[in-house]
Parts: structure tokens; sequence; C-alpha cells
């Protein structure tokens, strides 16, 4: 399936506008990309190699583990086009899959391990 950057931008957005309203009002300094694939340091951070399918990556630290320190830099959530892409067979399927990696990797910023996140991206 092929959609451009643009394009998969757009259906990110929709995805954290069609959040409820309890978890959008609760993130705090998080920044959300959409990016091709992940960066060579992303990758070695997970200790994943080019090639492994990932979807998206929280990079940070999760609000529940958040002491009160003052400003910091935001985290971060990735959303990786490429991956997301190549498991899509249709709009449908590529719209459904945005949706539950958006909510899983917020689930990790909301302190979420990967069984509570992966529980949360399918809702």
């Amino acid at each position: 399936m092929k959609i451009s950057k643009k394009e998969f931008e757009k259906i990110v957005e929709q995805a954290l506008e069609n959040l409820p309203d309890k978890f959008k009002d609760k993130l705090h300094n998080v920044a959300i990309f959409a990016e091709d694939e992940p960066t060579d340091e992303q990758l070695y951070k997970i200790k994943l190699k080019r090639g492994d399918v990932l979807f998206g990556l929280f990079e940070g630290y999760a609000q529940a583990k958040r002491l009160n320190i003052g400003p910091v830099l935001p985290d971060r959530i990735t959303i990786f086009r490429k991956a997301i892409l190549s498991q899509s067979d249709n709009l449908a399927e590529l719209e459904q899959k945005i949706i539950s990696t958006v909510k899983h990797e917020i689930a990790h910023h909301f302190g979420s391990d990967e069984k509570g996140a992966a529980k949360a991206g399918r809702r």
C-alpha cells in the first residue's frame, strides 16, 4: 500500500484528535512525530536491528514516574510510516494500525509497561 507522508501525518493527527478528552487533557510535555523509519540510534536504544518491524516508539519519562524537577525537554512519540504501510493491505487497515499504535505509545507515556500498552492499543 502507498500513501504520502503528508496523508499519513493527517491520519496520525486524526487519531490524536479522536482520543477521549480524559486522555487528551492529560497529554503534557510530549511531542508526536511521523517518520518514515527509526534512526540507527533509536534502534540501538531498544536493541532492534534495521529491518525489524517497529510501528512506534515512546522516548522519555513516563508521567507516572516523573518527578517535579522543573522544565524538561518534551517526551517524544514517533509513529513509523514504512513499517505500518508494509503491514497494511488497505486504507481501513492502515488507519486502524495507526490508531492502535498511537494509543499504545501514549499508554507508555502514561506509564504502562508493554503488556498494558498492548492492551490500550487494542481498545
